[in-house]
């Protein structure tokens, strides 16, 4: 009985181990989801980390997860340094493209303010969230200690950026 006991623990801590790595994994290569997924009109690029798509038929706010760009809408702030650049740098990307979403559930589906919080493919493989970091115009966000799926990539183009 203690054999099989032990087997039994052997073969569900090897399995808790490989899906632990499945997940965890350093990949920023398309996912299913991202390939799959619907492509979504950008309506607008409200700043540098939060855009406006279509999708359902009506106008729906998205916060880029795992980012944050210098303020400039902010009332309570002035224009923070580079806010405009990296506001502009969105633009640049994202306006009148058609964009893939992709929900992490380790974060939620929506953040306090009803935005929508997603990673933002554009094309087969560039994840605008990551891009973002690695030319300069945001850091890695980690909201509240709360891990998200690319967390470890963001943090590690953060460094080499």
């Amino acid at each position: 009985m203690k054999k099989r006991n032990k087997k039994i623990i052997f073969a569900l801590v090897a399995l808790a181990l490989l899906g632990a790595w499945v997940y965890a994994r350093p990949s920023v290569a398309p996912t299913e989801i991202a390939t799959k997924a619907e492509e979504y009109q950008v309506e607008k690029v409200v700043d540098g980390d939060t855009i406006e798509i279509k999708r359902y038929g009506r106008i729906e706010k998205v916060r880029l997860i795992g980012v944050d760009t210098p303020e400039t809408l902010d009332p309570r702030k002035s224009v923070q340094c580079f806010g405009k650049e990296a506001s502009d740098n969105t633009k640049h990307l994202l306006e009148g493209q058609k964009v893939r979403i992709e929900i992490d559930p380790l974060v939620g589906e929506r953040d306090k303010y009803n935005r929508l919080l997603a990673y933002v493919w554009l094309g087969q493989n560039k994840l605008i969230n990551l891009d973002l970091i690695n030319s300069g115009y945001a850091h890695e966000y980690t909201y509240r200690s709360q891990a998200y799926k690319y967390q470890s990539d963001f943090k590690l183009a953060e460094k080499t950026a």
